[in-house]
């Protein structure tokens, strides 16, 4: 029986990228349907603010990967967190693994051997596809052991290049700070399969990296650096030049004043946007601000205030907190941890309705209609909290894709 097109589109558009990735191969009219430009838009569309993702601790610790983890989304329809993804399988005994990055559904990790044999592989988990990163034919001898040491976890990072809503390219970034000004990069590129060294010049670039693993959105790295009235951003996909580099003061610079302010920096990423976030006190009164980043040049103007609230219905209830992350893809809800009650609060910005999920319960629905667990995220954030203070987060966000894309390959020469 010939089904109309019509009625196999309007159906199609409707399931999960699981049973689409499955349905592509059934049929070649399926195939056709799915490949689609406008089939993609149709259910990006449909999907908008549904999608698996986790929070993904990235020191060398002891507990697991995933810290939070988000599933039964409708975009994917899968039943298991996505950090349970993030698993390697290599032809010899791995002894040590690392994420030192996540980007765009595809993940930079470090692993070494049993025989202390460092390497690097930037995946995509859902496909379990994972391409080795060789280290620079003129690296030396001592970068290597820098590299075992531990000491160049911080420097290295991963920036994508989207088209249509898919991953067409990457590159796997390392800093290298050589004076007070200038920065060396070795950038891999996944259209060449090779490295290239770059110089930047950028004001107080000795500060740029720290403990601090620097954020990645459309092509650009944002790193914190140790002066708290601003970051830097490199644009790696926007030139050779050192136009490519900004210095973005925070929008409450000129108010840095500890009373006002009360947590260190925070960045996350959002719809789309890097988002800035603190809670302030004014005359009594304690506000929680969020901030999004509309533009890299300019002062003040290049940040649009779009959330400002009170948390008084939080605090009232004798909830202490540290602001952790946004939501990726749902630019309403924070995610704020609770010391004294052991539990992730989400609170809803638009509606100021709020939640506490406490690590020790069963697993329960959130916010955005995904299933929450935890993973000893309470003994993380125990542990950096004292390390550091409060937001002195090492974590990063992986977020499952929102449409079908496998990982970008180098070309054969």
């Amino acid at each position: 029986m010939n089904i109309p097109p019509e009625l196999t589109f309007e159906v199609l558009v409707r399931l999960p990228l699981k049973s689409l990735a499955r349905f592509r191969s059934v049929r070649k009219e399926w195939k056709l349907v799915i490949d689609s430009e406008f089939f993609r838009d149709c259910f990006m569309s449909h999907n908008s603010s549904s999608v698996s993702w986790s929070i993904i601790q990235t020191r060398p610790h002891k507990l697991t990967l995933e810290i939070v983890g988000h599933h039964g989304c409708k975009t994917w329809g899968l039943t298991r967190s996505p950090g349970s993804l993030v698993g390697f399988f290599a032809d010899t005994t791995i002894k040590r693994l690392r994420v030192l990055a996540c980007t765009d559904g595809l993940v930079l990790i470090y692993t070494e051997t049993s025989y202390g044999t460092p390497m690097h592989y930037v995946g995509n988990p859902l496909f379990q596809e994972w391409c080795p990163i060789p280290l620079p034919s003129y690296f030396y001898l001592q970068s290597v052991e820098r590299i075992r040491n531990h000491q160049r976890f911080n420097d290295s990072a991963l920036v994508i290049k989207m088209q249509s809503g898919a991953v067409v390219s990457y590159k796997v970034v390392w800093l290298f700070p050589r004076n007070s000004t200038t920065i060396d990069f070795l950038i891999y590129s996944s259209d060449t399969g090779m490295w290239e060294a770059r110089i930047a010049t950028c004001l107080h670039s000795s500060f740029w990296f720290s403990h601090h693993k620097p954020i990645a959105l459309n092509g650009i790295l944002h790193w914190l650096c140790n002066f708290s009235t601003s970051f830097v951003a490199y644009d790696f996909y926007g030139g050779h030049d050192d136009y490519a580099c900004h210095i973005i003061s925070f929008p409450d610079c000129e108010k840095d004043d500890d009373q006002l302010r009360r947590f260190r920096r925070t960045l996350s990423t959002s719809d789309g946007s890097i988002v800035y976030f603190n809670e302030f006190g004014e005359n009594g009164n304690r506000r929680l601000r969020v901030w999004r980043l509309v533009k890299y040049t300019g002062g003040p103007e290049a940040w649009q205030l779009f959330w400002e609230v009170s948390l008084a219905s939080v605090i009232e209830l004798g909830i202490d907190y540290f602001p952790v992350v946004m939501h990726p893809l749902k630019s309403e809800i924070i995610y704020l941890w609770s010391r004294n009650k052991k539990g992730m609060v989400l609170f809803n910005l638009r509606t100021n309705v709020f939640s506490l999920h406490k690590e020790s319960e069963d697993e329960t629905k959130c916010m955005d209609g995904c299933t929450l667990s935890f993973n000893r995220c309470s003994e993380y954030m125990e542990t950096i909290h004292n390390y550091g203070g409060p937001n002195y987060l090492l974590a990063s966000q992986y977020v499952l894709p929102r449409w079908l894309h496998r990982l970008p390959r180098p070309q054969p020469s």
